[in-house]
């Protein structure tokens, strides 16, 4: 059949979307291991899970930088061996800490496994912290830290953390250069010892995924020798949010100022947390978002701006972030704030409201895309003992929400007195 392309393709809007879910079994000490199994490429993704975290740290910066320096060598290895042996295999190993955990990934072909798999099985139980790694990576920090300190989005990014958390709030600390030179490695060996063991962890692995595969999971991760007998307690830190509403960082050189705008809200759990992220991204959550089109695209004080719903453990929170030329800085939180309460005064057109019904159902789609992007969600809902039915309620949500639903929440929650503003730059 030959397509007649001058006819534009027909568009369905999903009712619903069925994605993959991870199934789950246990290795021999008890460690659960979720398996997204969805590719026909020799190829593996393994994430080991632990809740080792920033609100478990017990001084800043140690739960990014124990985790970051696991491959900076072991009892048997090297740093350069390490990354030698692991590469050679064509492997990959990355880590990343967020809020309540730390995880270690390992990305191989299915063939090279019974190979790779022994060093991270190393790097996981054997991680030695050496002294001279850990005085390079502080140093490469330091230098970085310097170099960011003169950026206002970054000055920015941080202060506002502050701000809307509080300062002794491990999320909301602002970190300091004399920080860096605080960290020891006997700090970090303990961390190890506490929080990197068989009973805290968790694996989710991703892509084509076969019986060898759990078997040899078992063999390197299933035993006692890497168990604790004492398990760590989960630190709890209450909000306590700035009372004062507007803040100004003045920097004389610079050249664009850094704008925060934004509130404590609550996290993925609330029931308004759906109908929030519909009305978000009307007003600065995709491309065609109310503030781009006014700020960037009708006004040209920016090249970008946007706005989101971060969502933690405890607590959650929105923003509006930019950059914007100095001296344009106050009349673009003038628009700001006349967006802000546009959505309060008139409800959002059929028309526009559609269309982000429809960016959002597509995004969600593309955000499902393959075995490791499945993994992620999947881990999305673990952290918050949610189930698959989280995604079927969001996709109702986007299915019925009205505009009046969302003119209520704007007058809930984006009232101008209710918001902290930050600007560090010139105004």
């Amino acid at each position: 059949m030959t397509l007649n392309r001058t006819i534009a393709p027909g568009f369905e809007t999903a009712e619903k979307i069925n994605i993959l879910q991870a199934t789950s079994q246990k290795l021999s000490n008890e460690i659960p291991v979720y398996s997204i199994s969805a590719d026909t490429q020799d190829l593996v993704k393994i994430e080991f899970w632990f809740p080792a975290g920033i609100m478990q740290q017990s001084a800043p910066l140690l739960a990014a930088t124990t985790n970051a320096m696991l491959i900076e060598g072991t009892k048997k290895y090297s740093a350069d061996e390490l990354a030698e042996k692991i590469d050679y295999y064509g492997a990959f190993v990355e880590s990343g800490t967020a809020q309540n955990s730390s995880s270690f990934y390992l990305y191989t072909m299915n063939k090279h496994l019974s190979k790779t798999l022994p060093f991270v099985e190393d790097i996981l139980k054997n991680a030695t912290f050496p002294k001279g790694q850990l005085d390079v990576f502080v140093q490469n920090k330091k230098q970085k830290y310097l170099v960011n300190e003169k950026k206002v989005n970054h000055v920015a990014r941080k202060k506002f953390s502050e701000l809307l958390l509080g300062e002794k709030h491990p999320c909301g600390y602002n970190i300091q250069l004399h920080d860096y030179d605080a960290l020891k490695t006997e700090q970090m060996q303990q961390f190890y010892k506490q929080f990197y063991t068989s009973d805290q962890c968790k694996i989710i692995i991703s892509g084509k995924i076969d019986k060898e595969l759990f078997q040899l999971l078992d063999y390197h991760f299933g035993g006692k020798d890497w168990h604790s007998k004492s398990l760590p307690k989960n630190n709890f830190s209450e909000v306590h949010s700035t009372k004062q509403n507007i803040h100004f960082l003045e920097r004389a050189d610079a050249l664009q100022s850094a704008i925060r705008i934004g509130k404590i809200l609550f996290n993925k759990k609330h029931p308004d947390f759906f109908p929030m992220q519909i009305l978000n991204t009307v007003l600065g959550g995709y491309f065609g978002s109310r503030l781009m089109s006014n700020i960037r695209e009708e006004k040209g004080y920016c090249y970008g701006i946007g706005s989101g719903l971060a969502s933690q453990q405890d607590t959650g929170y929105f923003y509006i972030s930019t950059e914007v030329g100095v001296d344009v800085c106050s009349k673009a939180l003038d628009e700001i704030y006349i967006e802000l309460q546009r959505l309060c005064d008139t409800p959002v057109g059929d028309e526009e409201l559609h269309l982000v019904k429809n960016y959002l159902m597509g995004s969600f789609m593309r955000s499902v895309d393959g075995p490791f992007a499945l993994a992620d969600k999947f881990k999305s809902l673990m952290e918050y003992e949610l189930k698959y039915d989280y995604y079927d309620r969001y996709f109702a949500t986007i299915k019925n929400c009205t505009a009046k639903q969302l003119q209520e929440l704007a007058n809930k929650y984006f009232q101008k007195d209710s918001m902290i503003e930050l600007v560090v730059g010139k105004k």
